[in-house]
This record gives C-alpha cells, sequence and structure tokens, in this order.
C-alpha cells in the first residue's frame, strides 16, 4: 500500500486528479490548518504548504479553500519541505457550520470524512436538542453518525441517556464509552479501519480529547478533569488536527463547539427529524403550518403526546434558522459574484 493509500486515496480520487496530474501538480491530504498555512501529507513525506495567489484571488467563499481531511493538487518542492496548493479536488463529505459571530459565513470543521462521531458526556452536560443539531448538520454533510456517550465510568445508570439519544437518533447506533475502563472501545475503532476517516465532534470538555487518545493508544492531546460545580470538562483542543491510528485509520480532532449555527441545511433536516415530517405528511393540507389549520396531524399528535413538544419546537426553530442562514448565503454569493466580474 502507498502512502497516498494509507491516507484514504483511491481509484475514484485518482481519476478526479488526472487533470492536476496532466499539469506536474501531486496531490496531498490537509492534516492541519494553520491560520494561512497548512500542513499536507503527500507521497513524499510531511509538506507546509500555502495557496497560490490564483486560488487566493478566484475564491468565491470559504468551500473554494481548503479544510482538515481536504484532499488538494499541490507542486511540491520536497528538497524545502514546503508546497503551494492550486486547487481542491472534489469533497465526499463536508461537515460545516456557520461561523461563530454576526457575520453569516461557512466553517468547514471536517471535509471527507466516512463516519462522524458526535459526541456527549453522561452527566448533566447532555443535551437532547443539542444533540439534534449535530445530528442535522452530520446527516447534512454526507458522512454516516454515530453517537458516542463519553464517560460511562462517571455514570451510575446510563440507560436514561441511551434511550433519549436513540429516541431522537432513529437508526444511528448509539454507544456507551469509557476510555478509562474500554467500555465501547473496541466497537468505536471498528469505525476506523484501514484508509477510513472518522471525525469527533461535539460541544467543549465532553471528553473529545480523552477519546482520541484511547483511540491512538498514547497521550498525545492534552486532557483536562471536568467542573465539579456543573460537570462541565474543560476545553483543551483549539485547532483540527488528523491523526493515523494504529488501526491504520485516519482520525480528525477538533476544537469543541459552545455553539453550534445551522449551515446549508436541506435533507438532513427530514433526515433528524424523521418522525415529525412523517406525523406532518398526514395533515389534510399539504401546505399546512401546523397552527389553525383543520385537519392537522402534526397538532393532534402534540395533544395525543406521540409527539415530543420539545422536539417538534426544535425541528421549526432550525427549520426558520436554516432558512435564514439560506437567503443570508444567497445574497452573499451573489454580491462575490458582482466582485469577481468588476474585477
Amino acid at each position: 500500500m502507498s502512502e497516498l493509500e494509507r491516507y484514504g486515496w483511491n481509484e475514484a480520487r485518482e481519476a478526479a486528479f488526472a487533470s492536476s496530474r496532466a499539469k506536474g501538480w501531486t496531490p496531498g491530504r490537509v492534516s492541519l490548518e494553520h491560520k494561512r498555512m497548512y500542513r499536507i501529507w503527500t507521497e513524499n513525506g510531511e509538506l507546509l504548504a500555502e495557496l497560490s495567489g490564483k486560488l487566493r484571488f478566484e475564491a468565491l467563499g470559504r468551500d473554494d479553500l481548503p479544510a482538515v481531511g481536504d484532499w488538494v493538487a499541490v507542486s511540491a518542492r520536497d528538497e524545502e519541505g514546503k508546497a503551494t496548493i492550486h486547487g481542491v479536488l472534489p469533497r465526499t463529505s463536508k461537515f460545516s457550520r456557520k461561523a461563530a459571530g454576526g457575520e453569516t459565513t461557512e466553517q468547514i470543521v471536517a471535509a471527507n470524512v466516512d463516519t462522524v462521531f458526535l459526541v456527549s458526556s453522561l452527566n448533566m452536560d447532555f443535551n437532547p436538542r443539542r444533540l439534534e443539531r449535530y445530528l442535522l448538520l452530520a446527516w447534512e454533510s454526507g458522512a454516516n453518525p454515530v453517537i458516542v456517550l463519553t464517560k460511562a465510568d462517571l455514570c451510575p445508570d446510563p440507560a436514561p441517556y441511551l434511550e433519549q439519544a436513540e429516541a431522537i437518533a432513529l437508526g444511528v447506533p448509539v454507544y456507551a464509552a469509557s476510555a478509562e475502563t474500554g467500555e465501547g472501545m473496541d466497537a468505536i475503532r471498528a469505525y476506523a479501519t484501514r484508509g477510513r476517516t472518522a471525525a469527533l465532534l461535539g460541544s467543549s470538555g465532553v471528553g473529545k480529547s480523552t477519546l482520541a487518545n484511547a483511540l491512538l493508544g498514547e497521550a498525545r492531546l492534552a486532557v483536562a478533569g471536568i467542573r465539579e460545580q456543573d460537570a462541565r470538562g474543560r476545553h483543551t483542543t483549539t485547532h483540527r488536527e488528523m491523526f493515523v491510528l494504529p488501526s491504520g485509520g485516519l482520525l480528525i480532532d477538533t476544537p469543541g463547539m459552545r455553539e453550534i449555527q445551522l449551515w446549508d441545511v436541506g435533507q438532513g433536516l427530514s433526515e433528524t427529524f424523521e418522525d415529525v415530517v412523517a406525523v406532518a405528511s398526514g395533515c389534510r393540507f399539504g401546505d399546512c403550518r401546523h397552527e389553525r389549520e383543520p385537519g392537522c396531524a402534526v397538532r393532534e399528535a402534540l395533544r395525543a403526546g406521540t409527539l415530543s413538544e420539545g422536539r417538534y419546537r426544535n425541528y421549526r426553530k432550525m427549520e426558520a434558522e436554516a432558512a435564514y442562514a439560506a437567503r443570508k448565503e444567497s445574497a452573499r454569493l451573489q454580491a462575490a459574484m458582482k466582485r469577481k466580474h468588476r474585477r
């Protein structure tokens, strides 16, 4: 197996790279992004790369630039240990959220991921509504979500948490895990086999770095204990980085997210809230707003208690948030196109 195949290179990516190879460029995979510099893995080793002026000039937005996990076309200067990135290969998956702050811009958390581990802890920090948000973006990314509930060794009874997670994640695998005792770790390792990429996503302090160290088999990442006053862990990871696991798989560790705002949500909404969509399909009118219309199956399910009020409210909230983000992004792209044409 070549070095590139270890990092997930395959025949489909080779075919997509044909035109770039004809220009004398070589493929590499982004393992670390830091400000305007990137660390990439290539056939001939690790290089420090920067964007070409043309790529930076022609980019309409964050989607056109590399992120951790991306495959890129580079002109390598092996003797210097450096390279220039000329393009980003088509992605098989992309986990994005709206960047923190008032500006409507995309933040790509991880790209070309096969499995997204959505990590939450088995304590008072467990939040089903927040987990629904992660599920929504995971389904939209194109990767397969797996829910990992950490710190099982500190939880006297994980069963209620598992039941809540399974109730909102229809058909999604859910595992209770402990890096200390090894509970659930073999099941998690099975998703990170040779040539496949997994990413750890979750809020700050849920134990992602501890979980990553257990998968790596060594203490590569800094960790900190939980705070007694609110059972929250302390934030330790400050950047996104990809590692090679002993199993041959690849793991992307990401900083914890205090907030996760929606970005480019479409089919993921109906997949995450499959039960809500199924109930709504029984409404008398196809454009039912579930307010005062006659024959509304949703209002009837809420009255009967067969549909969770909290889950339905979260669905409507995220539906509105996603629509707003889509309108803002459409306006931003139109403005970017006009600026590009003027230049």
